[in-house]
């Protein structure tokens, strides 16, 4: 029998046999649960803005899940970054296949360009680059610009579809005003009807922190979901679907004293405290957080978020990869049903 599997592997087969294990109850991702503290990702990006020159590629400190052994994955479908522009700088521009947001963490004035249309950034702001198109980001600013990237770079590489262009000049030209997207598109349940192209991506290409902001407080004494809280998702103008073919973004506020509810789904998340203070426990794990941390949710995960301030709410933002899941029919959703849908905390992350 073993000279028999010898000869059928050194052929390229193999039993089917051989294979049944692989064949899961349920999702079993390697990328584990994991958390990049903001002290530990504002010490690295004031490094590397000492120590890395901004050159043709960008300063962004790509987060490496533990569990993914060195692939450039955050989870098994996406990847997060922290982008660190200085003053005067401009990271010169390109495109590429995977599509890309920008969450804006700290700083203002600075600008992103997506296929000749300007952009300008402001602490809360969501800014999409949709696939294959040309960007560059610039900071005319006397101050540094931080922000967090999000890409579907794992899952483009798993298709087999990475193209990457760098463009001939160091900016793209400018051929529409300055947030030409937002003053067509950004006016909410109200679209231009002569604009007949739908696109998949969102054709608006930056979402305002004071829109945003607008919406939570507005359903802040709302009834809220029992396992997300005051959940939004940033949706696609014209089809109110998710913003992006591989991404969903949302915004959620957690009430103050709140404790959501247990539940797992097939998808991966990737989030980041915008502000508050609160707990997620992860399979049964702690995970303590506070503003500007990073937290990695894989597949299938119990998954439960908390409000631990009795005063202040607390917001989150999020990249998830539920759009690939809904469109092939794979997206499962589970309730913990035992113990008042609360985990038994088990251990508790230890920050670096």
């Amino acid at each position: 029998m073993s000279d028999f599997h010898e000869r059928m592997h050194a052929a390229g087969i193999y039993g089917l046999w051989e294979l049944a294990s692989k064949m899961t109850k349920h999702p079993e991702p390697r990328a584990i649960a994991h958390m990049w503290p903001s002290a530990l990702l504002e010490a690295m990006v004031r490094e590397a803005g000492e120590a890395v020159p901004i050159g043709e590629e960008r300063r962004a400190l790509q987060l490496f899940n533990p569990g993914l052994e060195g692939q450039w994955a955050t989870t098994n479908t996406m990847i997060a970054a922290i982008q660190l522009l200085l003053p005067g700088e401009v990271a010169r521009a390109h495109r590429h296949t995977p599509t890309a947001i920008r969450f804006i963490m700290e700083g203002e004035g600075a600008y992103t360009s997506v296929d000749g249309e300007r952009v300008y950034m402001r602490p809360g702001d969501l800014i999409l680059t949709p696939s294959w198109a040309w960007h560059d980001h610039g900071n005319e600013t006397d101050k540094p610009v931080v922000w967090m990237d999000g890409l579907d770079v794992p899952l483009i590489q798993a298709l087999n579809a990475m193209f990457f262009q760098m463009y001939d000049q160091e900016k793209f030209p400018l051929t529409k005003p300055d947030n030409a997207s937002a003053a067509l598109h950004g006016h909410v349940s109200l679209s231009p009807t002569w604009v007949k192209e739908r696109p998949r991506s969102s054709p608006l290409l930056l979402y305002s922190w004071e829109q945003t902001w607008r919406s939570l407080a507005g359903l802040r004494d709302a009834d809220a979901d029992p396992h997300d809280g005051i959940a939004l998702e940033y949706t696609h103008p014209q089809t109110g679907r998710a913003l992006l073919p591989t991404m969903a973004c949302w915004i959620q506020m957690i009430r103050p004293g709140a404790r959501l509810r247990a539940h797992r789904h097939t998808g991966s998340a990737v989030y980041y405290v915008v502000q508050g203070v609160g707990e997620t426990i992860i399979d049964g794990c702690r995970f303590a957080w506070g503003r500007g941390d990073v937290i990695t949710l894989p597949s299938w995960a119990l998954h439960e978020h908390a409000n631990t301030s009795t005063h202040d709410a607390a917001i989150l933002f999020s990249i998830q990869d539920r759009p690939v899941l809904e469109a092939l029919g794979l997206y499962r959703e589970e309730a913990l049903a035992e113990d008042g849908g609360h985990q038994a905390v088990t251990s508790t992350f230890k920050r670096a």
